[in-house]
């Protein structure tokens, strides 16, 4: 409401916050935002599942299974607008417009998120997009990567007298860089999630290595919670050279912390190299 006001001025939101209602009411535009979860298709909420029953337009990301989408009536309409490494189908422009020019179209449309529509997502822009042009919104959260690839793994973010805190932070920022937050989170105690950071390990385990923490444990996953998930683990010293060598790509979640070391591969991994060593 308030950002609104801004927009319009004062004076006048009410009586287009009146005219947007009395439009909607008519047409029945309506917006649902979709959290599909972190890539098991049953990891999706009920809640989620039932706004694709009734939904008669479906947009769908890149990191949504498909599977999903068997769920959805008989005749709507599914769309991929998926994004990848930069490379996109449509534009967020495009797919700002699209939304809301199929609400008065078509009624009800669901934007289906990999994980959860506000962690990364960019849902909150379209929420405000489609909201200001009189479509009715709703979100649905959705389950995050930023917990359950790890802890898909058996490793909690979050352990009473390991790890008091977690931060999320994104990989790459939209100018190209690291996160100003990963250089406050090296020097932290903390679980320090990064999502969509692959192309940065180099960089991020640089970070860690000038804040002298080459020991750190680190877990990287790619396809957490699918049936094709694949996952190492190491220390910040050697981790770039683990993944290079086990071939992972994306997607994948970067875990940084003591937590790692709750993981049993971790465990046998370090008890292994440690007998090796001292027999």
């Amino acid at each position: 409401m308030f950002v609104m006001e801004l927009l319009i001025g004062k004076k006048y939101y009410k009586w287009y916050f009146l005219l947007m209602t009395y439009l909607n009411k008519n047409n029945m535009a309506k917006l649902s935002l979709v959290g599909a979860g972190p890539g098991d298709p049953e990891l999706i909420t009920l809640k989620g599942l039932r706004a694709l029953q009734n939904a008669e337009v479906i947009f769908y990301d890149d990191l949504v299974d498909t599977a999903l989408l068997e769920w959805t009536q008989r005749g709507a309409i599914r769309q991929y607008v998926g994004k990848r490494m930069g490379r996109a189908s449509f534009s967020q422009e495009e797919i700002n417009e699209l939304i809301v020019d199929m609400a008065f179209r078509h009624g009800h449309v669901v934007r289906l998120k990999g994980g959860d529509p506000f962690v990364f997502g960019r849902g909150h822009e379209e929420m405000l997009y489609a909201g200001v042009r009189g479509v009715s919104c709703e979100v649905i959260p959705g389950i995050s990567s930023c917990i359950a690839a790890a802890g898909s793994r058996g490793i909690p973010v979050t352990r009473r007298g390991v790890s008091e805190s977690f931060w999320v932070i994104t990989g790459t920022t939209r100018e190209g860089r690291l996160s100003e937050d990963l250089h406050l989170a090296a020097r932290s105690e903390a679980t320090v999630v990064v999502l969509m950071g692959l192309s940065k390990l180099d960089e991020i385990c640089d970070l860690y290595l000038k804040n002298g923490r080459p020991d750190m444990p680190v877990a990287v996953i790619q396809n957490g919670t699918r049936r094709h998930e694949r996952y190492v683990t190491g220390t910040i010293s050697e981790i770039s050279e683990r993944v290079r060598e086990e071939g992972l790509g994306c997607p994948a979640v970067i875990v940084i912390g003591k937590v790692v070391e709750l993981d049993p591969r971790f465990v046998y991994r370090y008890a292994e190299q440690n007998f090796l060593f001292t027999t």
